[in-house]
């Protein structure tokens, strides 16, 4: 009887024992996760996951065989005020938050548009840029407004901010997705869709390619803010790159970038109407829309 006294005892110890290890575990476990900003400047490098399809955001230059673009600037920069090296890597546009939950990249600079669904899987910093989404139709077609679409195709990339307003503020439009900008764009040459839902910076250079053969509706679908994308948990990390972000407007470094890739005397002339912006303004902003 005492020795199945003592055993208990022991068994009772050894589960207390491994309880606490595994909260102790946990605690640190979390404490790691939670310091990226620590981890980014101790490995001395940046990790920031862009796109390598969409001109002038992020694409292959065939030139220097690199990857180039507004977003891959604006990531240099942000890992310049952090004082570490920027380590540039191409994700496809679907798996860009994956990549990010998963720890593969630090950050996303990726033509990432802020919606409220992305905003419960990931963090934003604030909003750097935002730009009108348009829906790009034939020259020629009869349609005036969006409502003239109801019944008819638009297609647009998968997981895209235009497929979410579109869904959203349209739904009676057959909302059609494609792997990328380029797939969705040779889509609306073939006739196979009949409009394509595009921010206006990825849509600029399409248009002019079009040599007239495409217009906008004159109808904005929405507005697209853009943010730098971290994952859950790194609060000192998004206060660390919001700081660089603020000094990047305030030094002009992120109208240099903007001017550079989308300003007036590139193929794109587009006006950077709205700047830097806390990303807590922008989501009460877009609730009321």
């Amino acid at each position: 009887m005492a020795d199945a006294r003592k055993s208990e005892a022991v068994l009772k110890f050894g589960l207390l024992r491994a309880a606490v290890a595994g909260v102790l575990a946990m605690g640190i476990a979390g404490t790691a996760q939670a310091d990226l900003l620590a981890e980014v400047k101790a490995r001395g490098t940046l990790v920031c996951g862009t796109m390598n399809t969409i001109e002038p955001m992020g694409y292959l230059d065939l030139k220097s065989r690199k990857v180039v673009g507004f977003d891959v600037d604006v990531c240099e920069a942000v890992a310049k005020g952090l004082g570490v090296q920027l380590e540039q890597k191409s994700i496809a546009l679907e798996a860009r938050i994956p990549e990010l939950t998963l720890g593969r990249v630090d950050i996303l600079s990726a033509v990432l548009g802020y919606t409220e669904e992305r905003a419960k899987q990931i963090d934003y910093t604030d909003s750097h840029f935002q730009v009108p989404i348009r829906i790009m139709v034939a020259t020629e077609s009869p349609y005036k407004k969006i409502t003239d679409l109801n019944g008819k195709k638009v297609g647009m990339s998968s997981g895209s901010t235009p497929e979410h307003w579109l869904r959203k503020r349209f739904p009676e439009v057959q909302a059609i997705t494609f792997r990328d900008t380029p797939a969705v764009f040779t889509a609306l040459k073939q006739g196979k869709i009949d409009g394509e839902g595009i921010t206006q910076t990825s849509g600029a250079k399409l248009m002019a390619a079009g040599a007239g053969a495409f217009r906008y509706l004159d109808e904005a679908l929405g507005w697209e803010p853009n943010g730098l994308g971290v994952r859950k948990g790194e609060p000192a990390f998004v206060a660390a790159v919001n700081k660089v972000l603020v000094q990047m407007e305030a030094s002009g470094e992120m109208d240099r970038i903007w001017n550079k890739w989308l300003g007036s005397g590139t193929a794109y002339n587009i006006k950077r109407d709205k700047r830097l912006t806390p990303i807590s303004q922008v989501s009460a902003e877009l609730k009321t829309q």
